[in-house]
């Protein structure tokens, strides 16, 4: 199947076929021609399966096709509703890429940043507002924002927004839309909580799963090296040295742990920058966008920070320290062996953390390969020791009204075009 086949405008097809792509992910080939029929979906899609696409293709066609109703009255048509200012921005690329021959305004609203210039943007009128819920309720209780003429809402990873305590956001924000409008829920697993949200909201859905819940990419290829919790760090430096690993994304539980470990990776003459929370959004963009580029081998992020990071062909994932969730092990290494390319996981496991991976195993319904790196034997006089869980999830983005403690704030993603971010697709033209 091509993109033409899929019901897509000429504008839009103009703008995919510039970006070098030709076919779609399963996801866009099935969700693509339900949004152009305005039916409300319910889709399950992990991150790195072209989902972003996958809704911001039609929304955007759907929306020229009247664009005489485009800033009549200041009112958005479209909102997305993203769980991180990095999904934020992603689905903001999207709509820049695949929208730039139609008429059409977006902005991104998310916290971490000044709230004047989102302020302007939304007051000279946007079409699509792309927007984490805390960062929206604040407009809101501006007035800064009418969402009465919203037509199309998407919520984007919906299970992380639950995750992250933003339910009681997300039911304020969805009471301020109109009743009449198309919905449209993605997220990586259809839990009792996430199908309960979908009762209230979608109208005679259709359903779309792409992929088995919790299971990771099969390209991909795991291991486990079996090391004491002390020596982590020398063998993360021997793995990356020997094998000549030029592209790496390490996952740690805290920030803490991302900033010791990124600076430990610089001394071994590593080039790494740590990405979480605490980060201000200026410095995750460029942490990001250097990453990319390979201006920097190693990122080593928190599980929050790293929801978002959407990296074409990257090789290598590692798990610094286990997720005390087992689903999200999956998340993690969803990160590689993306469209059809090979990836590696590899963790390093200490006595601390056998449980988890006896429970990530038991998600898996397989065990992973262990390994023995020679002279990073475990020492077997060690004792397990406690985990200390890091912050809940929900603390990651600031409250409501609180004023940011973010140092040195980036200017906001309005209507200027962001760094480019991969996507997602099928095929390239070759």
């Amino acid at each position: 199947m091509h993109f033409s086949e899929l019901g897509l405008s000429a504008d839009i097809l103009r703008a995919v076929t510039e970006q070098g792509y030709d076919t779609p992910t399963p996801i866009q080939a099935q969700a693509v021609p339900l949004v152009l029929a305005g039916r409300d979906l319910m889709a399950a899609a992990q991150t790195g399966t072209g989902k972003t696409a996958g809704f911001t293709l039609p929304i955007l066609q759907r929306l020229a096709q009247d664009t005489h109703l485009s800033l009549k009255r200041f009112k958005p048509r479209a909102l997305v509703l993203a769980p991180t200012r990095e999904l934020a921005i992603q689905v903001q690329q999207s709509v820049f890429t695949y929208g730039k021959h139609v008429k059409l305004r977006t902005a991104a609203i998310y916290g971490g940043v000044a709230i004047g210039p989102q302020t302007k943007l939304l007051k000279a009128g946007v079409d699509i507002v792309v927007a984490t819920p805390g960062r929206l309720l604040d407009h809101v209780s501006q007035r800064n924002i009418d969402l009465s003429g919203i037509e199309i809402l998407v919520l984007d990873e919906a299970d992380r927004m639950l995750d992250m305590g933003f339910i009681h956001d997300i039911r304020k924000i969805l009471a301020l839309l109109p009743k009449r409008k198309q919905s449209l829920l993605f997220s990586a697993t259809f839990s009792d909580e996430i199908r309960a949200l979908a009762t209230g909201l979608l109208r005679d859905p259709v359903s779309v799963e792409v992929a088995r819940r919790n299971a990771p990419a099969e390209a991909v290829a795991q291991c486990v090296y079996c090391v004491d919790r002390e020596r982590k760090r020398d063998l993360l430096v021997r793995l990356i040295t020997e094998n000549r690993w030029h592209q790496v994304l390490v996952f740690t539980r805290t920030k803490h742990g991302a900033d010791a470990l990124a600076e430990r990776l610089c001394k071994a003459r590593i080039s790494a920058a740590a990405l979480h929370g605490n980060k201000s959004q200026g410095q995750r963009i460029r942490a990001l966008d250097d990453f990319k580029k390979l201006k920097i081998n190693v990122l080593v992020a928190t599980d929050i920070a790293a929801r978002g990071i959407d990296i074409d062909d990257l090789p290598h994932v590692v798990n610094y320290e286990l997720p005390s969730v087992p689903e999200d092990y999956v998340h993690r290494i969803g990160r590689t062996g993306r469209a059809g390319a090979s990836g590696e996981a590899t963790s390093l496991v200490c006595i601390d953390e056998h449980k988890l991976l006896r429970d990530i195993e038991r998600v898996l319904k397989h065990e992973i390969e262990k390994r023995v790196m020679p002279g990073f034997e475990p020492d077997p006089k060690i004792k397990a020791e406690p985990i200390q869980k890091p912050r809940s999830a929900r603390m990651a983005q600031p409250a409501r009204g609180a004023k940011p403690t973010i140092k040195a704030p980036a200017k906001p993603a309005g209507n200027r075009r962001p760094a480019a971010a991969g996507h997602h697709f099928g095929s390239r033209h070759r």
